[in-house]
């Protein structure tokens, strides 16, 4: 039986797609995290989805930005956790704005010429989850 213990501070990011927790690793930028443990978890049994990934991540609150798990997928359950125990239960929502986090395509946008510009995206069409640059209004829609 797996057995992976309970965390006294840090997030537990429940109902991501299965395979997905990797990518959702990667964007989150975990690896850079200093003296933080993470637990991955992937192809777990679910009822409600048949198969999920769970991350597990003890670290300081406010670590992670949850803008950031909003625009991968805003249907991932992410509970707060604090002195050993679940303090809330974050609603995650598309992010109206997105900053560094995807990059724009366009090479002759200015981000692609001054290299220490911020890559923000603002959201235009949340029925279709299409993102566009602030800069140059490239459209971006694909995670």
């Amino acid at each position: 039986m797996l057995n992976i213990s309970g965390i006294h501070e840090g997030y537990v990011l429940d109902h991501i797609q299965a395979g997905m927790s990797m990518k959702v690793y990667d964007y989150l930028k975990l690896s850079e995290l200093e003296g933080c443990t993470i637990a991955i978890i992937m192809n777990a049994k679910s009822n409600k989805m048949g198969h999920k990934d769970i991350i597990k991540i003890e670290c300081p609150l406010g670590s992670i930005d949850l803008d950031i798990l909003g625009y991968i997928d805003h249907n991932i359950t992410v509970d707060v956790i604090s002195h050993d125990q679940i303090i809330s239960k974050e609603k995650l929502s598309l992010p109206r704005e997105i900053k560094n986090v995807i990059r724009c395509k366009n090479p002759r946008c200015i981000t692609s010429i001054e290299q220490e510009l911020d890559q923000v995206f603002v959201l235009t069409d949340p029925e279709h989850e299409v993102y566009r640059c602030k800069y140059c209004e490239e459209a971006y829609s694909g995670k």
